[in-house]
């Protein structure tokens, strides 16, 4: 079955507005300062193929559906890994065991040039010829199906081709502006 056969909400309108098209709330430093306490997962997200090599740090990732296999990944547009991102149409969430800061931080861009990124860690491919780091407590390698652009960011809409379970084991999150183990 195809992934549009898995979308009911299409009659209705998917991605349907709820709200006025200019939205007031909070000011961003506020809205940041309250995020930072929102305890999540540290994943480093990679892709390759003909748009290059890339990978960046994120927390916004999630899962969306268990039947088709899918999650949803959100980059902010103006980072230098949208234009591989969306050329390549895969991606790789590796998601950090504790006491991998080191790789977090090459991937956040808090380290030397993004070519050296790739040397931090051991590589690996799965299905999407995406980099699977193989320390990674787990690994989803993924197609994009969609794209959504939502204020500042993209958010990447992928189906779930290959899994790949790594050692039991802590994973790092990142809370209150510090790496934590779980």
């Amino acid at each position: 079955m195809s992934w549009i056969d898995h979308r009911p909400d299409d009659a209705a309108g998917a991605f349907e507005a709820m709200a006025a098209a200019t939205v007031g709330g909070i000011e961003p430093a506020a809205f940041r300062e309250a995020m930072s306490r929102l305890g999540a997962a540290v994943h480093v997200v990679t892709t390759d193929g003909p748009g290059g090599k890339g990978g960046f740090t994120a927390t916004a990732v999630c899962a969306l559906s268990d039947a088709p296999a899918m999650l949803l990944v959100c980059l902010n547009r103006r980072s230098r890994s949208t234009g591989p991102f969306h050329a390549n149409g895969v991606f790789c969430v590796n998601t950090l065991r504790a006491g991998e800061e080191t790789i977090a931080n090459a991937f956040a861009g808090r380290t030397d040039a993004p070519e050296s990124r790739f040397t931090v860690g051991e590589w690996m491919t799965l299905a999407t010829g995406s980099p699977v780091l193989a320390s990674a407590v787990v690994a989803f390698d993924c197609r994009i199906v969609e794209v959504k652009s939502v204020a500042t960011h993209n958010v990447f809409i992928a189906a779930i081709d290959a899994v790949r379970l790594g050692d039991a084991g802590q994973a790092l999150v990142y809370h209150d502006r510090a790496y934590k183990r779980v």
